[in-house]
């Protein structure tokens, strides 16, 4: 049996933490981390959304988010509103300081994909983009807006 020494899912794996530890390096520069981009990036996606479905959406644990949220609220850059219907949850949305950030960090977060994807040739980055788009909506549903196209490649 030829069995090949990686698997696919322990390279993106890889892949993933690699990307990690590049983007909250250089988010650090304008003091974000990556729990706090995604819910900056869900805040204006998708105003209203609740700190729990951000975390859903992102697949990282409530706890985490409810920390960034915190952290970005008392820096002015959300503000939680309550819900019209369910008094125990909490809406949140993005202020005009909050959306001046997250440009800033969607550039920062194109520069380190650019720096990443360097290796590859134009076809190879879109057909990348195509498979992970495919897996990850296949496996987190939630993670991607509804309409997001498969075949265009985002800033973020």
């Amino acid at each position: 049996m030829n069995e090949q020494p990686f698997h696919t899912g322990y390279l993106a794996w890889h892949f993933s933490q690699a990307m990690a530890t590049r983007l909250e390096r250089d988010l650090r520069a304008i003091e974000l981390n990556l729990a706090q981009y995604n819910a900056l990036q869900h805040a204006q996606r998708q105003p209203g959304i609740s700190s729990a479905d951000a975390a859903r959406h992102t697949g990282i644990t409530a706890q985490s988010m409810g920390a960034a949220v915190g952290s970005l609220t008392e820096r002015g850059l959300l503000i939680r509103r309550p819900h019209p219907t369910n008094r125990r949850v909490l809406c949140l949305h993005i202020t005009a300081d909050g959306s001046a950030l997250l440009s800033q960090a969607r550039t920062i977060v194109r520069q380190v994909n650019e720096e990443a994807l360097a290796v590859l040739e134009p076809e190879e980055r879109t057909a990348v983009h195509q498979l992970l788009h495919r897996l990850v909506t296949h496996l987190n549903p939630d993670a991607l807006p509804p309409a997001a196209d498969p075949r265009a490649t985002p800033d973020a």
